[in-house]
Order: C-alpha cells, then sequence, then structure tokens
C-alpha cells in the first residue's frame, strides 16, 4: 500500500475530485468544482490546495470565484436542483465573518432538502494564536465557534481537530450528500493550521469511489394497501411535490394520471412534475394555488401525496382539506415527510419506484365519469380566468400578470424559470405555465430574499437556459454575482421588476390591517418617523447594474410596455451575454385568485380600525383549519 504525505487541504481537494454519483444509468462527479473567498482561515490551506491542483492537474478540481459566500451556496444548491441533486458544489470561506456569510445558505440547502458542501475555516486547533482574528470568544465554552451555527442547519456536521479525522468527515459528508432522504448543509469545519498540516494518505483513499442513490421500492403488503384505499375514493387527488422531480418520476406519474385520471395540483417545488396543459394537471395547490386545484383539494377524500413536504403553502395553513373523512397517503423517500398530518398510509419509497409498482396495481381502476368531467370544467374554467387575465391592458405600469405572461410567451419549453422571494412566487405558482420537468425553479421552502441572481448562474452552470424574475427587494439584497456571470460569459437572462418596496408584505401587511407599514421605499418622513408619506426615492437599479458589466434593457413606461418588454426578452435570449431587463410595475394590480389562505396571525387587538377589521375576518377563517389527521 502506498502513502502519500499531503496536507489536509491539499487531501479534501484531491479526494473530492475523485468522487461519483451513480443514479442507474447516470454517473457523474459529485463535485465538479469548489467556490471560494479567501481569507486568513483558508489561504494557505484550501486556497493552497486549489492552486497547486490549478497548476498540477488543472482539470481535476475548478475553482470558482465568488462575491458573496451566501450567494456561492445558493449557486450550488440551484446546481443541484438542476441535477437533481446527483452533483453540488464545495463551498469554502474564511473564519468568522466569512463562514458565518454562508448560514442563510445553508438554511436554505437544508429546508430545500438539496445537498451542499461546506468548508467553513475555523480557530486554531493549537490555540498557539488564541484568539485569533475574527475570533467569537464565549467565556463559558472554550470550544465554541461562530461554526456552531451551523449545527441546527446541517444534516450532517463535523470539526476536524487532528488530521487523521479528516478520512472519517469526507465519507460522512458523502455519505449524506448522495442519500436521498437525509441530505442537506453538510459542514465540515477546518481549523486554519490543520488545514496546513501534513496527513499520510493511502493511495486506495485517493481513487475513483462510487456513491449509489438508494430508489428503495415500497414493500408489496402496503402498495396493495394504499391501492385498495384508492379504489374506494371517489374523489382521490395527488399533490406531486420535489421527490417527483428529484427522483425523475414525471414519465410514471404521466402513465398513473392518464391510466386512472386523478387529477393533480403542484407544490412549488413540484412544478414541472406535468406539463401545464396536460389534462389532470390542476395547477398549484395551497395558498398560492390555483382555483381548480383549490376546489378539488377541499372536497377530495383521499389525498396522494408523492414526495412532498407538505409546507403551510400547500396546504394552505392546514385548510386546504375539508373533506372530514380525508385520508392521507404519503409516498416520500424521507419517514419524517411520509408520517405528516398523522397519516397511517405512509409510504417509505422511492417517488418514482412506488408509480411504477402503483401502475400494476391499479391497471384497472379509473375515476368516474362525473368527477373526471368536473375536474376537466375546473381547470378549463382557470385556463381562460388566466388567459383573460394576461391581456396587455396597455398600461405604462402594467401588472405582474402581464409581465409575466410577456415573459412566458418569449420563452422556450426547456427554459428555466428562476425565484425565491417577494410577490412572484406567489403569483408564478399559479400563473408560470411550465412546459418542461426541470423549467421552473422557485426556492420557496425558505423564500430566500438574494437567491435569484445566484440561483441563475447555478442552473447556468448545470446547462440550463435560466430566466430569473426578481423584484427591486429581493435584487438590493443580493446582486453582486452579476459581477461573476460576466466575469465567466455566464448566460442568464435577468428580469427586475421594480414597484419601489417590498410589493408582497405590503400586500400582506394591508390585508393584516397595517397599512403597509414599512414596506415602500421612499424618504423617511421626520415628522411621522416613517417613510410611508415620503417621495419615492431616486434610485436607478438599470444602472447599478450596468455599471456592474452586464448588458442592461430599459423598458420605458409606455403603453408599449409589455410589448416591448416581450421583445427584450427575444433580443436577450438572441445574445450570448448575460442581460438585465428593468421594467417598472404596478404593486397594487393583483393576480388572480386562487382562494387559498395563508395563516398569518393578526392583533388581537389595536387601536386601528383596519387591524380590528382584519382581526375579524382572520377569525371566520381559521374556523377552517383542520388536523388532518389520518
Amino acid at each position: 500500500m502506498t502513502i502519500q504525505r499531503m496536507t489536509v487541504g491539499q487531501l479534501v481537494i484531491e479526494f473530492l475530485a475523485h468522487q461519483y454519483t451513480v443514479d442507474g444509468d447516470y454517473r457523474e462527479r459529485t463535485i465538479p468544482g469548489v467556490f471560494g473567498i479567501f481569507g486568513h482561515g483558508n489561504v494557505a490551506g484550501i486556497g493552497q490546495a486549489l492552486k497547486q491542483l490549478s497548476v498540477d492537474k488543472p482539470d481535476l478540481m475548478p475553482y470558482y470565484q465568488a462575491r458573496n459566500e451566501q450567494a456561492m451556496v445558493h449557486e450550488s444548491s440551484a446546481f443541484a436542483r438542476m441535477n437533481r441533486r446527483r452533483a453540488t458544489f464545495a463551498c469554502t470561506a474564511s473564519v468568522g465573518p466569512g463562514a458565518t456569510n454562508m448560514l442563510t445558505g445553508a438554511a436554505v440547502a437544508t429546508t430545500n432538502r438539496l445537498p451542499v458542501l461546506l468548508l467553513p475555516s475555523d480557530t486554531f486547533a493549537n490555540r498557539k494564536a488564541d484568539p485569533v482574528l475574527q475570533q467569537l470568544e464565549a467565556p463559558h465554552d472554550a470550544t465554541l465557534s461562530v461554526n456552531d451555527a451551523f449545527k441546527p442547519l446541517s444534516r450532517f456536521f463535523d470539526r476536524v481537530h487532528r488530521p487523521e479525522q479528516i478520512f472519517s468527515a469526507l465519507l460522512g459528508a458523502m455519505r449524506v450528500l448522495t442519500d436521498p432522504a437525509e441530505t442537506g448543509a453538510v459542514t465540515i469545519c477546518l481549523p486554519e493550521d490543520v488545514q496546513a498540516e501534513i496527513v499520510e494518505v493511502p493511495s486506495e483513499f485517493l481513487t475513483d469511489r462510487e456513491w449509489q442513490i438508494r430508489r428503495p421500492r415500497p414493500d408489496a403488503d402496503s402498495v396493495k394497501r394504499i391501492s385498495e384505499i384508492v379504489k374506494s375514493a371517489k374523489r382521490p387527488m395527488i399533490v406531486a411535490g420535489g421527490g417527483v422531480i428529484y427522483s425523475d418520476a414525471h414519465e410514471e406519474l404521466r402513465k398513473f394520471v392518464e391510466q386512472t385520471g386523478i387529477p393533480v395540483g403542484t407544490s412549488q417545488a413540484g412544478v414541472g412534475s406535468l406539463n401545464w396543459d396536460h389534462p389532470q394537471y390542476q395547477g398549484s395547490i395551497g395558498a398560492t394555488g390555483t382555483l381548480a386545484a383549490n376546489h378539488l383539494a377541499s372536497q377530495a377524500d383521499v389525498i396522494i401525496g408523492i414526495g412532498t413536504r407538505y409546507g403551510d403553502f400547500t396546504t394552505a395553513s392546514r385548510s386546504a382539506f375539508q373533506n372530514p373523512d380525508v385520508t392521507f397517503i404519503n409516498i416520500n423517500i424521507a419517514s419524517f415527510d411520509a408520517f405528516k398530518h398523522g397519516s397511517t398510509t405512509a409510504i417509505v419509497a422511492d417517488a418514482r419506484e412506488t408509480l411504477k409498482e402503483m401502475n400494476s396495481e391499479l391497471v384497472d381502476y379509473r375515476i368516474s365519469q362525473e368527477y373526471a368531467t368536473e375536474a376537466s370544467k375546473e381547470k378549463t374554467n382557470w385556463d381562460s380566468i388566466v388567459d383573460a387575465a394576461f391581456v396587455d391592458q396597455k398600461r405604462a405600469l402594467p401588472s405582474q400578470t402581464e409581465i409575466i405572461h410577456a415573459v412566458q410567451s418569449a420563452s422556450d419549453p426547456e427554459d428555466t424559470l428562476i425565484c425565491a422571494a417577494g410577490s412572484l412566487p406567489g403569483d408564478l405558482h399559479k400563473l408560470w405555465r411550465v412546459r418542461s420537468p426541470l423549467g421552473y425553479h422557485v426556492e420557496y421552502a425558505f423564500s430566500c430574499m438574494g437567491y435569484e441572481i445566484a440561483a441563475g448562474l447555478g442552473a447556468a452552470r448545470a446547462g440550463a437556459s435560466p430566466i430569473v424574475m426578481v423584484g427591486d427587494g429581493s435584487y438590493l439584497m443580493m446582486h453582486t454575482e452579476i459581477v461573476s456571470a460576466v466575469a465567466e460569459g455566464l448566460k442568464v437572462i435577468i428580469v427586475l421588476i421594480q414597484n419601489h418596496g417590498f410589493a408582497s408584505i405590503g400586500h400582506l401587511s394591508e390585508s393584516t390591517g397595517s397599512q403597509r407599514f414599512g414596506t415602500k421605499y421612499r424618504y423617511y418622513d421626520e415628522s411621522g418617523k416613517y417613510y410611508d408619506g415620503g417621495e419615492k426615492l431616486p434610485v436607478d437599479l438599470a444602472t447599478n447594474a450596468e455599471s456592474l458589466g452586464i448588458d442592461v434593457i430599459r423598458i420605458s413606461e409606455t403603453p408599449n410596455a409589455i410589448a416591448d418588454l416581450h421583445d427584450a426578452v427575444l433580443r436577450a435570449k438572441a445574445s450570448h451575454r448575460a442581460t438585465l431587463i428593468h421594467v417598472n410595475s404596478d404593486p397594487l394590480l393583483y393576480s388572480p385568485d386562487g382562494e387559498g389562505w395563508w395563516d398569518v396571525p393578526i392583533a388581537a387587538t389595536s387601536t386601528l380600525e383596519s387591524t380590528q377589521k382584519a382581526y375579524e375576518e382572520y377569525l371566520v377563517k381559521r374556523l377552517k383549519q383542520r388536523p388532518l389527521l389520518g
């Protein structure tokens, strides 16, 4: 057995370069590259290792520069999504603020069940230089560092105090990164002195290693049991979640619903499970759902959840399913999600494998003609409502609905729509007409402002054609990765919608009786100690974007704004460079209502009449909430 002497940092990078994910016929690099921002904590460890490899073996582990530590984690998450969790990036940051900046990205990844590998530097293990620059000192616990904040945000966490610990740390990290049930943020903390220390490495540890993604089949008895429940159902309905995407179960789902006629609604993560015009597809479900899906869900007697985590938007804060005898059949690779809502018919198995067996078991079953006709009418009605809302009203300040249609109509089926926060996710969930399995990525488990542009770059790295839609509030949170797009020639189209404030929270504030307080971008009003009454700020976000090197197209405030936007998207698609399109909108023009509800508590007592009225309405809506046990 040959032994190689190398630093811990060099071992980490060399090891990662030889890891492969295998999923059926797919075999690809698990970690095809490393994002990094260097500081004193990692420049001589991971940084030196990447530099050395770039000289000795430049194709083995590419390094990519980032402008913000949080953003590089977002890029990795979106890349993982577009690769159906078969691949992701490693992200290295320096000790202290650099590492802490990755915390939000870790939370996004874990909440969305997306694999990312985080390599934050840590303070000296030997403590000779103590406290070091940027070290957080805790008088009651000398072992504590800012990296301990990663523990609740990570699906796997380790801190390498001694060089020989790196072996088990790396193997543990790879196990979780490639585990469909346990995946999320994986964190290995590397003290800055340990990164540069020598470790003796057996040569076989650095050979190619394959990690097989598990696709467990359901128990035979379980499939028979749930099939009998479906056969006895009069109004069954499917809720398709992200698990359909990650399992690549689209074809099996299509066969299943065409065979049985069961209608389908999707969560945000599940959009793409079926194309929008499929006869059984009723659109989105829940708080941001369509009338079609929500009407059917309210009376469904059996809900078949496939790969969904049942977030409160999906269940409309547990008000979507009103049938008192509703039964939940939950198919999920993770038992944590499979047993939600007290389900006694949980199937802990892969979505695609389960659907295959259900297709065989239910070959002679089909919903009643009466129910099929009702579902068809609901879909037709909703589609006509959306068609009417899409009509260009020739306003200088168009609605967000019209903007969505302008972008949609200029896009191609293979393009990937990307969004995360603000009023856009709710409107897109109802209105975006997805035409390919990976044509929609709205990060809505964490709904992280600032995710959008970084995620667009991650999707582009995965070979997608991303169209990022982002509001001015989220753009101002994090637009710095535009520089990365320019530097690397990454093709991404960014549609920046400016409405001079936080539109979604403004609407929510209004509905909760708080009169849009604190949600407008205005000059500060000293007399009222607020921003609500001042003039709009003279912020020119188009010029801001232009200063970062990206091509910018400005849409003027004229009756031709929507037509101009459509043409601008076509121009951007024809270009080989990244393009940002700036358009103004009217935040008070809302999309069609899908009759969904979201539980946001309202002050039980107030001197404001608007709050008093909102509270009365809230009490009525809360009556529809149900424990959903069964």
